[in-house]
């Protein structure tokens, strides 16, 4: 009679360079016990009474595929084990943040967002806060003089477009132009926008834009800085900052200012030189700027980028 057909499993490929020593550690477990239930279960196979009896013995079927469910769980727990700390601007935390269990659910990492303003962050990446992702906006030659980064990992995210809000139900204002802008903000009585000397970057966008208008002066009388909130609770008539940031359900988006006075805001990943896992950090900013994230940032009225 035939022998018994013996069950194989192919051995892991070996870990790939960039790892941590815990990760290397792990995936060498599951490599062992792979060759370990390869072995294991070939020779229970051959020892059964398979062949004699026309059936396999289920005591030994039962071990071997608990033991296969073991090792299985053993390379699911090693990337379970992996949080990706990710830093950056206000302006990317919705996207972030529906973004991250997509993430987790395709990669088994975990990932964890921290945000603030564009300036404040930008800042802790070039005095060497450590994250694993950073997102920062431009100008960012600092950041990659400093180091702290990998340049050969950017990744263009997208961009944020500046633009205004009111209060739900409130007239609509006209801002096809640069001409129906500059007449907007100077007919309005009040005007919110993120504070620019707090580093917020949609603060200090508007009002280079504000300069360009020439009508810095005049806006700044009657500023107040804030989030469109303000314009939902009726404490300003218009509210300007980044289009990702306006979720109030108390407001009416108008939309973006024209881009001949308001180029929208670049958002740009890389991954830490620091990296607790470089191939985690790397996954989760090829996820940033994968097609998942491209159809979140549309959603958000963001740009994707390249």
């Amino acid at each position: 009679m035939a022998n018994a057909p013996v069950m194989t499993v192919k051995p892991m490929a070996k870990p790939s360079a960039g790892l941590t020593r815990e990760t290397i550690r792990q995936f060498q477990l599951v490599r062992w016990h792979c060759l370990l239930f390869q072995q294991g279960i070939g020779a229970t196979i051959r020892r059964s009474h398979w062949v004699t009896r026309g059936k396999p013995p289920m005591k030994h079927l039962h071990s071997a595929l608990l033991a296969m469910t073991f090792v299985l769980g053993l390379s699911h727990t090693a990337a379970a084990q992996t949080e990706v700390t990710v830093i950056g601007p206000g302006g990317v935390r919705a996207a972030v943040e529906k973004l991250i269990p997509g993430f987790e659910a395709k990669t088994g990492y975990k990932a964890k967002g921290t945000y603030g303003s564009g300036g404040g962050t930008h800042a802790q990446v070039v005095k060497g806060d450590e994250f694993d992702v950073v997102i920062v906006q431009p100008p960012y030659q600092d950041v990659i003089a400093s180091g702290n980064v990998m340049k050969d990992t950017k990744k263009e995210l997208a961009a944020v477009p500046v633009g205004v809000a009111v209060k739900k139900g409130a007239p609509r204002p006209d801002i096809s132009s640069a001409a129906a802008v500059k007449k907007m903000l100077l007919d309005a009585k009040s005007v919110s926008y993120p504070n620019p000397s707090g580093g917020a970057a949609a603060g200090v966008s508007f009002e280079q834009t504000l300069k360009q208008l020439g009508i810095l002066d005049e806006v700044k009388a009657k500023y107040t800085p804030g989030q469109p909130t303000l314009a939902a609770k009726g404490e300003v008539e218009v509210s300007v900052t980044f289009l990702s940031e306006i979720d109030d359900p108390g407001v009416d988006i108008i939309g973006p200012l024209p881009r001949d006075i308001s180029t929208p805001v670049g958002l740009v990943a890389f991954v830490h030189t620091k990296a607790k896992d470089p191939a985690a950090a790397k996954a989760f900013v090829q996820y940033l700027s994968g097609p998942e994230a491209a159809a979140v940032y549309k959603s958000l009225r963001m740009v994707p980028g390249r």
